[in-house]
């Protein structure tokens, strides 16, 4: 929001919300079932096309988003390196109101004009006309518009919502206030509605011209260089005629240079060209890519958790992961993202952190969670992860945290196998155990005596019955396989606090993988559910409570923070995450993995003193 709000800041249909796009459906529906039933003489093909055209044109700039965010994570040829947060992202949410505003008024010309009801689909001297009437009337009144915008009485009322990101990414292009959005139409249709009343208007032209705006407003706030060098060596004049990334970044860290729409040359005539626009051009095209100190290794869940992946929709990866109804509508395309992941088959980077000085990465292995219970597919996740380590080795990471990938004995033996095969690893492989019990640990409610066990028993799950059990709190198990295997595992008197019962009256559960539903539906009312599994049990009680899995709330002082992990709110990581982080805070300099653990007390009071919080027990609201 600009610092003081002028007439028509908002958008008018923003008290609708999500359902904002109703306001296109009338025209949308009139105009297929016209060209649907109406004889071929009387369809018109322009206005039939204004639909799709819309899809393309938010199609266009998802796939600039997901690319800037992933050119962002790798760092390579970046030109400003703030940190973007989930302030940004909420401010950038209504990033397709301009995509609706010219919808409308696209079905409003196409009823109005009578030259704009059935459009050619090609005029060679239409074209010509709207790329003559952008490089001459149009750029020139918006760099004085622009300049305008910068006056203080403006800029505070409306423009000041723009610049609030110093760190652009290609939708900060389109955050402006309404009346702001109305004065760019106004300059962008003189180039349409001249061809238009000249009657040399075409499909192609319109269609063409405002791609090419979308094009270049994307490429200029992608925060990454894409234009090379050379490019201007060989053909000089194309320094005033293109506009690159940096030299459009330059506007939005020093405000007061480089106003120009996409053409620098009104810049050089009138002398407001940022005098480091060469200098920060020449830097960003040789930044090279960034080398992490600790490297997360994560995986996909479900088939739609791609959508919440960071370089996915940028409003659904800034909240928990739920599924959304409209995932059904683009099953095709979330058909398609899993064929590529089968066939492109590369570990990926998705985040890009920082905290502390230290340089934080998160690469995603392109396997879902359904992929790692099927034996046949355990060797081509391990070559997988193996290859991930080796990466991270080669490029001097000081950690590599396991993450959603440490799960189980049986496909990596909690990755001992990684550090077997290769002992001379100078980058150390964490599971994050230790401070997942830890966290658990202090998730129990205080003046507990009993609990129930029951799930899958990992490493976590026998490190937590053993550290229970050694501080005199009773744990009852509810299947006996699973009681003799824990207690097949305790070698001391901890075993006299593991009791195998048929019970379901405590009131404190810890869950894993594996808890069904009839089991959930014994526990008494009021039962809170710890999961100690990196998954939540789903949550089949309105009376009961339930915990996340094991997390911690993050320091603000953690840079580059605006999408959620999975299911948890803002700003909270999971435990065997941070342990990796923590581990190259520390300087530790040893493997945990396999069946070694670190000290539970010391990883805890490591956690704490770098700011890590625990979250707050769900006691309040019942879920």
């Amino acid at each position: 929001m600009a610092t003081k709000p002028g007439i028509l800041t908002d958008w008018p249909w923003t008290p609708l919300g999500r359902f904002k796009y109703v306001i296109l459906a009338p025209w949308a529906i009139h105009s297929t079932y016209s060209f649907i039933v109406k004889d071929k003489s009387e369809r018109s093909l322009s206005l039939f096309l204004i639909f799709p055209f819309l899809l393309w044109r938010m199609l266009h700039n998802q796939i600039w988003i997901s690319l800037s965010r992933y050119w962002t994570a790798k760092g390579k040829n970046s030109i400003v390196d703030k940190s973007i947060e989930f302030e940004q992202v909420d401010r950038e949410s209504n990033w397709d109101d301009q995509i609706l505003f010219s919808g409308a008024l696209f079905y409003l010309a196409s009823k109005t004009l009578t030259q704009a009801e059935n459009l050619p689909l090609w005029r060679t001297d239409g074209v010509i006309m709207t790329f003559l009437l952008h490089s001459g009337p149009v750029e020139f009144l918006y760099y004085w518009l622009h300049r305008a915008l910068h006056h203080h009485y403006l800029y505070s009322r409306y423009h000041s919502h723009h610049h609030s990101s110093i760190a652009t990414e290609p939708i900060t292009s389109v955050i402006h206030p309404f009346a702001e959005h109305i004065a760019y139409f106004a300059l962008f249709s003189i180039p349409m509605l001249t061809a238009i009343l000249t009657d040399t208007a075409s499909i192609a032209s319109i269609a063409g011209y405002l791609t090419y705006i979308d094009f270049m407003n994307n490429m200029g706030h992608c925060n990454h260089e894409l234009i090379p060098k050379w490019l201007f060596s060989i053909f000089p004049p194309l320094k005033y005629l293109m506009y690159t990334p940096s030299f459009h970044s330059l506007h939005h860290t020093q405000f007061r240079t480089n106003y120009s729409l996409f053409m620098p040359l009104y810049d050089y005539i009138y002398s407001t060209v940022d005098k480091s626009t060469d200098e920060l051009h020449e830097i960003s095209l040789r930044r090279e890519a960034e080398l992490p100190d600790v490297v997360h290794l994560t995986h996909l869940t479900t088939p739609e958790s791609i959508y919440h992946l960071r370089l996915g929709f940028a409003s659904l990866a800034s909240k928990p992961y739920t599924s959304k109804w409209y995932f059904s509508l683009i099953w095709p395309v979330t058909l398609w993202s899993m064929m590529l992941n089968w066939l492109y088959g590369r570990t990926f980077i998705v985040e890009r952190y920082r905290f502390n000085k230290l340089r934080l990465q998160s690469w995603v292995i392109p396997k879902y969670r359904i992929q790692y219970f099927l034996q046949r597919q355990n060797e081509t996740i391990n070559n997988l992860i193996e290859e991930a380590i080796l990466e991270a080795e080669e490029r001097g990471a000081k950690v590599l945290s396991l993450g959603l990938l440490n799960q189980g004995e049986e496909i990596n033996r909690y990755g001992a196998l990684y550090v077997e095969r290769y002992p001379k690893l100078n980058v150390k492989v964490v599971d994050g155990s230790s401070l997942a019990v830890a966290v658990l640990l202090n998730s129990i409610p205080r003046g507990t005596t009993q609990v129930v066990l029951r799930g899958k028993l990992t490493k976590v799950a026998y490190a937590l019955a053993f550290n229970l059990c050694q501080r005199g709190i009773t744990v009852l198990t509810i299947r006996e396989d699973e009681f003799l295997k824990l207690n097949k595992s305790f070698n001391t008197n901890s075993e006299s606090n593991l009791i195998f019962s048929v019970s379901y009256s405590q009131k404190i559960w810890l869950v894993g993988d594996g808890l069904d539903e009839e089991e959930q539906l014994k526990a008494p009312k009021g039962t809170l559910f710890i999961p100690f599994s990196q998954f939540p049990p789903k949550k089949l009680r309105k009376d009961c409570y339930y915990h996340s899995p094991p997390a911690m709330v993050t320091p603000r002082s953690l840079e580059n923070m605006h999408s959620c992990e999975n299911w948890f709110p803002r700003r909270v990581m999971n435990a065997w995450r941070i342990a990796g982080i923590v581990h190259a805070l520390e300087g530790w300099n040893e493997h945990e993995c396999g069946n070694t653990m670190s000290n539970i007390k010391k990883v805890w009071q490591a956690s704490l003193q770098h700011g890590f919080q625990p979250l707050l027990l769900p006691t309040e609201s019942k879920c």
